[in-house]
């Protein structure tokens, strides 16, 4: 893949491009190339738009998300129409040197498929000023673009293990590994450089409109597993669980026995997707404010979710929690050997030794547990949310955790009991409203029928990085070829070649290459987050009046 120059085109005459629905709150703009977007990408954040809260760039296009009350789609796309990017140059990014060893195992085998030797490639990567196009696979990780000459295919079968400042080939981008991690990247050196640290501010080493050059390290780059590890191997934060943090009279829970899967969840972290960040945070925000309420918090307050059943939590002092979202009996064993079965979306005063146990959803898929006062815990980049895909945030609950609890505020209130949500069952079938775009047009019109008017199956294999949706008919494409990455939403209905989809819950990856025939619409989130395996999903489609007609140019 090569740069496009806005300077190759005609002067004064603006870049066309095409403004693509994807949500309620988000529209893609799709630009001729690379150099397009950066341009775009700089003009936006030199001129803010008031209510535009995120910009993910991506190959060919920018993602952009407002708040729809202060910054209407409609409102939105006509600024865009009329922003002026005809003499716009490249965006005057920060100028970074990367000190690179070029001893990769699969330096050979580029300089292979390249036709060339191995010096010569070495000669080309260090040759060119690279662009910081895009970010995406893990926080950190930047598609760097430049006329070098060095577009090599991915490797047949990818590597389970790459090391932490890796230096890799695919495609037309370069890229460094900020953590170990799988991949399929050609690999022709390695760097010292820490592309990821949250001890930085920002924690990215490399932000999109950035550029790079890469010189030759020779004996400066240690060769050892101390380097890898100065590169950042990345995980979870777990920080310190155990009676021994407690302060004196404090009020804690003890994890008796996580169940299958429970972390901390709040409300994520947004707006830091062109760090290669996505938000997380709880699955059903509408549980987790639920639960808040209940015992009194702010709502802001971080949560457990928990999935699977199987949480027993044993009080250490006196405590009020909540149980809300999935419905599940709830078992309480006092102290003295009194067994209980209290009611969820309620609040419950627990004993020192009482011991609350949440049981197996029968509707839905998580419950969320508050307690009065709110949980001490880990923040990573302003949040507790666990971050299941990047492995970023507090490390999921184990046995043995002791979590430690704040002081409830002076005058915080226990809200009263409120009802169940109603929720799917295993072969239930729910409906959610969905916004099409912004790649239903690589898609057969009987596809979309299908999307529609077909039922689809949520696998076992769902998690929080999203739900796997199995239909009768697979959705068929009408545009054949990869789709250069560009940026996702949680709510986007992913297309692989199986045309199988895969509806992206909150640990999404920022970008992909699949096309996204449509996504969830905002107010079906939630519900989104709470089917479960064995229930079936209908879609419903909604259209964006507003953004029917594409913009010709800027």
């Amino acid at each position: 893949m090569t740069r496009d120059d806005p300077a190759s085109r005609p002067r004064g005459q603006a870049p066309a491009l095409r403004l693509l629905p994807v949500n309620l709150d988000a529209l893609m703009v799709e630009l001729p190339g690379q150099a397009d977007v950066l341009a775009l990408l700089d003009s936006l954040r030199r001129d803010p738009v008031p209510g535009v809260t995120e910009l993910v760039p991506a190959a060919r296009t920018l993602l952009v998300r407002v708040r729809p009350l202060e910054c209407s789609l409609a409102r939105l796309a006509q600024i865009l129409a009329t922003r002026d990017l005809a003499a716009a140059g490249p965006p005057a990014g920060r100028q970074v040197e990367i000190a690179v060893r070029y001893d990769g195992e699969d330096l050979e085998e580029v300089a292979r498929l390249l036709g060339i030797d191995a010096a010569e490639v070495v000669r080309r990567h260090m040759a060119q000023e690279w662009a910081v196009a895009f970010t995406g696979f893990a926080p950190g990780f930047a598609y760097l673009t430049a006329d070098a000459g060095l577009a090599v295919p991915r490797r047949a079968v990818p590597r389970t293990r790459i090391p932490a400042g890796a230096v890799a080939l695919a495609g037309g981008f370069s890229a460094v590994y900020p953590a170990a991690s799988p991949g399929g990247w050609q690999i022709v050196g390695r760097t010292d450089a820490t592309l990821w640290d949250l001890a930085r501010d920002p924690p990215a080493l490399l932000q999109p409109g950035d550029r790079v050059r890469f010189v030759d390290a020779g004996d400066r780059v240690r060769a050892s597993s101390a380097a890898s590890s100065r590169a950042g191997e990345g995980g979870y934060v777990r920080g310190a669980r155990s009676h021994d943090a407690l302060g004196a009279g404090q009020t804690a829970l003890l994890v008796r026995s996580p169940g299958l899967f429970s972390t901390f969840q709040d409300h994520g972290r947004p707006g830091l997707a062109a760090q290669g960040v996505s938000a997380s945070g709880a699955l059903d925000p509408v549980a987790l404010a639920a639960a808040n309420r209940l015992v009194g918090n702010d709502g802001r307050c971080a949560v457990i979710e928990s999935a699977g059943g199987g949480l027993q939590l044993q009080s250490v002092g006196p405590n009020v929690v909540a149980v809300t979202g999935a419905r599940a009996a709830l078992g309480l064993l006092s102290a003295d050997g009194r067994g209980l079965q209290p009611a969820g979306h309620q609040a419950i005063a627990l004993d020192d030794g009482d011991v609350l146990s949440v049981g197996a959803a029968v509707a839905g898929t998580r419950c969320y547990v508050a307690a009065r006062g709110g949980f001490v815990h880990e923040s990573v980049l302003g949040s507790a949310a666990t971050d299941t895909l990047a492995r970023l945030g507090p490390a999921p609950l184990a046995a043995g955790d002791v979590i430690g609890i704040r002081p409830a505020p002076p005058g915080a209130a226990v809200g009263l009991s409120e009802p169940e949500p109603p929720l799917a069952a295993p072969g239930d079938e729910i409906v959610l409203d969905v916004v099409p775009g912004p790649r239903a047009d690589w898609f057969t019109p009987e596809a979309l029928t299908y999307l529609e008017r077909q039922r689809w199956r949520v696998t076992a294999q769902s998690d929080r990085v999203g739900l796997r949706l199995e239909g009768a008919v697979p959705m068929a494409r009408a545009v054949a070829g990869e789709l250069p990455s560009e940026g996702t939403c949680r709510g986007s209905i992913q297309v692989p070649p199986s045309g199988q989809p895969v509806l992206f819950l909150a640990d999404h990856p920022v970008t992909g290459g699949y096309p996204v025939i449509a996504s969830v619409a905002l107010h079906d989130l939630a519900r989104a987050g709470q089917v479960p395996p064995g229930a079936w999903v209908r879609f419903r489609l909604l259209h964006v009046e507003a953004l029917a007609a594409p913009a010709s140019n800027l």
